[in-house]
């Protein structure tokens, strides 16, 4: 949820700068490209999760991939498929140099430095690369913002099913799920700003925008909550028991 979220902020936030403030496909990757690279060596130097540092570089390599994905394939003229091509060639050269490299595929247990590198460049070029995939979907297919969205759903839903079905690897079920999750949120993104006559909702880029990164901190909220939760100590847990069991017998 928070993936999602996150990316369909990520194509809101990217057009609310590039297109409604008029600031351009170029400038405005130049300022994401820069947003995350700040993001991200903070990341690294801290070294232990906190989600809203996280979720924030996720965010950063969201933004940045719409700007730069609609630079690409609007500005520079490559088009949404020769765009989609060439970010997936990216995104397999950076998965191999992965493989090739002998470190693990599963993200909990990523503990080098250049592990956390090819993590992070995974994450970037999947989330560009969703933009270009999205925009194919909802203009070159035909298929429209909110088809282009069905379509990704029922493809995750049978990932879904694979998960807890069959035997196929978690790991590579979780980067499938993974990279989808940016495609969707190109389409869910554009269906919500995007006006009624272009087959959108007509929120605009800035009432999208407002509302999701709402829910995204709703949500990382959630998350400090939860591990504030996991972490108490048990002695507090037979405390709180303690003074339970006395105060029932009080009563």
């Amino acid at each position: 949820m928070m993936k999602i979220a996150a990316t369909t902020l990520g194509e809101t936030g990217g057009d609310l700068l590039a297109q409604t403030l008029q600031i351009g496909y170029a400038a405005s990757s130049l300022l994401f490209i820069g947003l995350f690279a700040v993001c991200l060596v903070t990341q690294l130097k801290v070294g232990r999760f906190h989600p809203a540092l996280y979720w924030t570089v996720i965010l950063a390599t969201s933004t940045a991939g719409t700007t730069m994905s609609d630079f690409m394939n609007r500005t520079a003229g490559l088009g949404y498929t020769r765009g989609a091509l060439v970010l997936i060639a990216c995104l397999a050269v950076v998965f191999y140099l992965w493989r090739r490299s002998g470190l693990t595929f599963d993200v909990e247990r990523i503990a080098t430095f250049r592990g956390e590198l090819l993590y992070w460049a995974a994450i970037l070029l999947s989330n560009t690369l969703g933009t270009s995939l999205g925009d194919f979907l909802a203009d070159t297919s035909g298929l429209g913002f909110a088809g282009g969205a069905l379509l990704i759903g029922a493809v995750m839903a049978l990932i879904l099913a694979a998960h807890y079905f069959t035997d196929i690897s978690g790991t590579l079920l979780f980067w499938m799920a993974f990279v989808l999750t940016r495609p969707l949120g190109a389409t869910v993104g554009d269906f919500f700003s995007k006006p009624r006559e272009a087959g959108g909702l007509g929120l605009g880029t800035i009432g999208s925008s407002a509302v999701l990164f709402a829910v995204l901190v709703v949500l990382i909220v959630y998350t400090y909550a939860k591990g504030r939760n996991r972490r108490r100590p048990r002695w507090r847990e037979r405390a709180g028991a303690m003074n339970s069991r006395h105060t029932s017998r009080l009563n």
